[in-house]
């Protein structure tokens, strides 16, 4: 048995770990000055990989695919009723060799490339700056944008942020969108100073790179955009803790308002294992990787902390998720894998611990949206699925900046030959109307659990459930079935005396909504 505590220590929720043997008791713990969860932690990511953005966003013109400006409309729709707040785009590996002058203007003119990262496959330019930020408002999400810093120069960013923040005939670059048929400023916030500084973004240590992020960041301003520009320095990965304390000690606050994290949950990078026909082991090793992300959070933000007690710099984990072998038969640099009930567990568990440290962590985006990774949305030419994920992120939207309600209490123990880890994963909230929401998780591939919620403290009368659950967790939806997996509504709740009692099956995510 294992005892979770969500405490407000130093500003931040603690996880703490004791050794009980008590029955799922989760005991409502309300504080005065408990963080916003902000929308931004329900962030995507659609880099120039496999068919993430040709034939999974864009599809051109002339496609026979229902598209406004060459964007697929069910792709957009989809993703409307997730309320996407943010998509990060245009990489990823690919953001460091990007240059961003190539994807505008008339598409016959604009020059090719080769994508060295994903496949070696042909980019053509056509789908650029405009095309991005013009999605991104008929998504009604914010862009992000990651800057090259690999092969680029501070003057390239510079440009950029001209280009798409600066208004109409007030210089050279504003004037060039004009030409190109964008009168109005996109106003664009977000911008990554580089991506994987430490990988594949240039194989810096982390003092070369303070040094470059602190000349880019110098040159990433916008003084006309009074609500001003969030620079965000390419972070650790996973628990690099040495390259979160150099930047945090290197950079001036005055140059920095959030630092990136990425963490996949790997089985191994040298046999990351199948999709679908995984075994009880590789799950219980996925969930493991997965639920490691609450101490990285955790250490990262002690060293945060440390050279920033005010928590002026936030935390984005703007990559995150499953990672397996591509599917058999297609492009092993596609990276296109089918998605489980294995992964919404994933999804679960890692929201959870999102909203849990929701003082610190303001952003965080899935890897990726479409076609690759843990995807939400799968598709086959004039074909479209949603994934276990994409539902689990639509039953979570109700989180999107609420006020945390932090909760205490006691897991059972999920065990697996010689492991255990934590069966039951909670977060809660409470949103500007009034409703309180709770999302709970069992990890656990056997075994049932009864949950108990103590809610004597809040006042509620009607309760409504939603669950995701299937029967075996290697379930999945395919375009031969296309809802094999799916939320169904969730009646086998009881309040009663203050008490919100329910059980959770195995490996299934209920959120209920209390009023």
């Amino acid at each position: 048995m294992s005892k979770f505590i969500a405490l407000a220590v130093g500003g931040f929720l603690l996880m703490t770990n004791i050794s009980n043997a008590q029955a799922v008791a989760i005991k409502v713990e309300p504080q005065e000055d408990a963080p916003q969860i902000s929308k931004h932690i329900y962030g995507h990511f659609a880099e120039h990989l496999g068919r993430c953005i040709y034939g999974g966003f864009y599809v051109g013109e002339d496609s026979d695919i229902p598209n406004t400006a060459g964007v697929r409309m069910d792709v957009v729709e989809a993703l409307r009723e997730l309320s996407i707040p943010n998509l990060r785009w245009p990489g990823g590996c690919f953001a460091d060799t990007y240059h961003w002058k190539d994807g505008i203007g008339p598409k016959e003119e604009r020059p090719s490339i080769l994508n060295i990262w994903w496949g070696n496959v042909r980019e053509d330019n056509s789908f650029g700056t405009h095309e991005f930020l013009n999605m991104c408002e008929l998504l009604g999400t914010e862009p992000y944008l990651s800057a090259n810093v690999g092969s680029g120069t501070p003057q390239e960013l510079a440009d950029w942020i001209k280009y798409t923040n600066h208004p109409a005939g007030t210089s050279p670059m504003p004037e060039l969108r004009e030409e190109y048929g964008r009168e109005e400023p996109w106003k664009v916030t977000y911008w990554g100073i580089g991506n994987e500084a430490w990988g594949c973004g240039g194989n810096m240590t982390p003092e070369y790179y303070s040094d470059v992020y602190r000349r880019y960041a110098t040159f990433t301003t916008d003084w006309r955009n009074s609500d001003g520009l969030v620079r965000v320095a390419s972070g650790a990965s996973s628990s690099d803790y040495n390259w979160t304390e150099v930047l945090m000690k290197n950079i001036p606050k005055n140059l920095i308002e959030a630092m990136a994290l990425h963490h996949y949950s790997v089985i191994d990078w040298g046999n990351k294992g199948p999709s679908t026909e995984f075994s009880e082991g590789q799950y219980f090793t996925i969930m493991e990787r997965a639920l490691l992300m609450e101490e990285l959070i955790q250490k990262h933000t002690a060293i945060m902390d440390k050279h920033d007690p005010e928590q002026k710099v936030a935390l984005f984990v703007d990559e995150w998720g499953g990672w397996y072998d591509p599917e058999p038969g297609t492009n092993p640099g596609f990276l296109y894998q089918q998605n489980t009930m294995r992964d919404a567990m994933i999804a679960g568990t890692t929201l959870n611990i999102f909203n849990n440290h929701a003082d610190r962590v303001k952003m965080a985006n899935l890897a990726q949206a479409v076609n690759v990774l843990q995807a939400v949305i799968l598709t086959d030419e004039e074909k479209m699925i949603l994934t276990p994920t994409y539902h689990v992120m639509r039953m979570y939207k109700v989180h999107q900046d609420a006020t945390l309600i932090p909760l205490s209490f006691e897991s059972p123990e999920y065990t697996h030959e010689d492991k255990s880890l934590p069966a039951i994963s909670a977060s809660a909230s409470r949103d500007a109307a009034g409703n309180t929401h709770f999302s709970l998780v069992n990890i656990d591939s056997e075994k049932a659990h009864e949950i108990q919620l103590d809610v004597s403290g809040l006042d509620l009368s009607k309760v409504l459930g939603e669950i995701l659950s299937a029967d075996k967790l290697q379930d999945h939806n395919s375009f031969d079935n296309p809802d094999k997996v799916h939320p169904e509504s969730f009646k086998k709740i009881q309040l009663k005396g203050g008490t919100l009692s329910l059980e959770i099956p195995p490996f299934s995510v209920i959120v209920i909504t209390a009023k």
